[in-house]
């Protein structure tokens, strides 16, 4: 049985590869949409840094190593296990970001909707309209996120997780 699924989502966004590249790689501006913080810089390769999951019953912090950081072309490094690899195009409008990451099949809808929903809130910052981070749990109860989870579900072909019955049915 496959325990992970390689995924990728991609983002026309209307910045250039170089505020993006900031929005991926600060800890001040991950702290406005990522689901981790970061305690050092990641545009570095070689550079050491701990990534600390937001919204886990408990804290759960990875120590990885920055692999690749050509800015702002491709950042790659490992959290929680799993291996993200940013990708930066620049295009005529700005820049087409793709994020690839292994997820736990069994969560991967979740995961998948999580991601979607925390590039919206990416894509909110760099235009200068914050939002504030949308993360974990509060991800869950965001309105739009259980579409999202049933979609990608869907998408992936896997049961849809209930975990959050409760969350809202409205729109991302």
């Amino acid at each position: 049985m496959e325990t992970s699924g390689r995924s990728f989502w991609m983002r026309e966004l209307r910045h250039s590869p170089e505020k993006v590249w900031q929005a991926i790689t600060d800890p001040a501006q991950l702290r406005e949409w990522a689901p981790f913080d970061a305690d050092d810089n990641l545009s570095t390769a070689g550079r050491r840094v701990k990534l600390t999951t937001v919204g886990a019953p408990s804290p759960h912090v990875t120590e990885t190593t920055v692999t690749r950081a050509d800015a702002p072309r491709m950042l790659e490094y490992n959290w929680g296990g799993f291996d993200m690899r940013w990708q930066l195009e620049p295009t005529a409008g700005g820049t087409r970001l793709t994020l690839w990451t292994n997820i736990d099949r069994r969560f991967i809808s979740m995961g998948a909707a999580g991601w979607h929903i925390a590039l919206d809130v990416l894509d909110r910052l760099l235009s200068g309209e914050p939002m504030g981070r949308i993360a974990g749990p509060a991800a869950m109860q965001f309105g739009g996120w259980q579409r999202l989870n049933a979609e990608y579900a869907e998408q992936f072909g896997v049961e849809t997780p209930n975990w959050a019955a409760n969350a809202p049915k409205g729109e991302a």
